[in-house]
């Protein structure tokens, strides 16, 4: 074994700097809390004072330019603005907590999300029984269901309504994964989720019994069982879907390259696997080289038909703005159609629903520059998102601040 050098630090002393750098973290953290909610009251009274306050388009603006100083989804930065505004408004003690990094963030904000429906008043009351209870020691899970069980005991009513509320929530989603998978989600009811997963287990044993030998594992039949009874073919194999693939050009004349494919929106898959897949898949291929994929125009204020459809491949099926990994709803002119802006491909661009609407928030404007497309905020701040090459290994986004 290589020698250890009187010098190195001993185990015990490693062990105490990562506690200490962890408690560091949280306080960071509820340190930039409070400038979230700080930026939130100082631009809802900016905008106020310039006569332009719309409530959801505030909202929309504040979430948008926290999640760009954040590095993360709007989404996220809305999420932070409320977890910032309910945090000053009746968690007194778990502030102090998350403060001298005894909390950490996320279990922070776990507190925050399950109290979210209460009063300041009421989350008070459970802010004092999380102390008691010495919250800073126990688990995330632990946490959750104590904070759900504090907040139903002070305001059952409000518990009860928020349950039924969650009820209209439920839906299905699709998440890509790595490998050329992806995850399908069920939000639901719990008694709803426990019978289909039931059903799906009561399928293993019906394989199990069954006179042919079983080479799959539990797993692998529930999920093919799963997507035979969704899709009503007889094996999961049968599916019948049509998928666009990018494909780079080196791939179809070198059978021996090694660039991947690419499914908008689900990353890289083996070109080969585009023929030794499901057999009623259909895949769509557009071709790229050197990343790009070749563009189009069109006379119309619409960005449809085929230039729609290479401005989503371009785009990867993603939101093109910085930060963002939303799917994209809606084509945008980077430079306003009513200003002059062209429906063409480098004038294009895919944008989510909420970038959408942010970008007619007074203060916001987009341009296309040499080095991409430059977002500027309310504040004067500049972002550019860059597009990212579709099949070369190792080519990354340069989305950045402009300092």
């Amino acid at each position: 074994m290589p020698s250890i050098s009187s010098e190195s630090p001993s185990e015990a002393s490693l062990i105490e700097r990562i506690a200490i750098l962890e408690q560091r973290k949280a306080a960071i953290a509820a340190e930039q809390s409070e400038a979230v909610l700080a930026f939130a009251r100082a631009h809802a009274e900016s905008q106020a004072a310039a006569g332009t306050v719309e409530p959801d388009a505030l909202e929309r603006s504040i979430a948008a330019q926290v999640g760009l100083a954040c590095r993360v989804s709007p989404t996220e930065g809305r999420r932070r603005v409320r977890m910032a505004r309910d945090l000053h408004a009746g968690h007194d003690r778990v502030r102090a907590l998350f403060a001298a990094g005894r909390l950490c963030e996320y279990r922070t904000a776990t507190i925050v999300a399950a109290t979210a429906h209460l009063s300041p008043t009421e989350r008070a009351q459970v802010d004092q029984a999380l102390a008691d209870q010495h919250v800073d020691t126990l688990g995330v899970r632990r946490i959750h269901d104590l904070t759900r069980t504090l907040a139903a005991q002070v305001a059952p009513g409000k518990f009860l309504t928020r349950c039924r509320a969650a009820r209209s929530g439920r839906r299905v989603s699709v998440r890509p994964a790595a490998d050329g998978m992806a995850d399908l989600t069920a939000h639901l009811p719990v008694g709803e989720a426990v019978a289909c997963y039931a059903a799906l287990a009561a399928a293993v044993n019906e394989a199990a019994v069954s006179p042919e030998p079983l080479t799959r594992s539990r797993g692998q039949v529930m999920a093919d069982t799963l997507v035979e009874r969704l899709t009503g073919q007889t094996t999961a194999g049968d599916v019948n879907v049509e998928i666009q693939v990018l494909v780079p050009v080196e791939a179809l004349v070198d059978p021996t390259s090694p660039l991947p494919a690419q499914i908008p929106g689900h990353g890289p898959v083996p070109v080969d696997l585009l023929t030794t897949g499901a057999a009623r898949t259909t895949w769509r291929r557009l071709i790229t080289s050197e990343g790009v994929v070749i563009g189009g125009d069109s006379r119309s204020r619409l960005f449809t038909g085929r230039l729609a459809a290479l401005i989503r491949a371009r785009d990867g099926g993603r939101c093109r703005e910085s930060y963002c990994d939303a799917p994209i709803r809606h084509l945008d002119h980077i430079h306003r159609w009513a200003d002059g802006g062209t429906t063409t491909f480098d004038n294009g661009r895919g944008m989510c629903a909420f970038h959408n609407q942010v970008r007619e928030t007074t203060g916001w404007k987009a341009e296309v520059t040499t080095t991409g497309i430059v977002t500027t905020t309310p504040t004067g701040t500049e972002y550019v998102s860059a597009a990212v090459a579709t099949d070369r290994p190792g080519t990354v986004s340069t989305d950045r601040r402009i300092a």
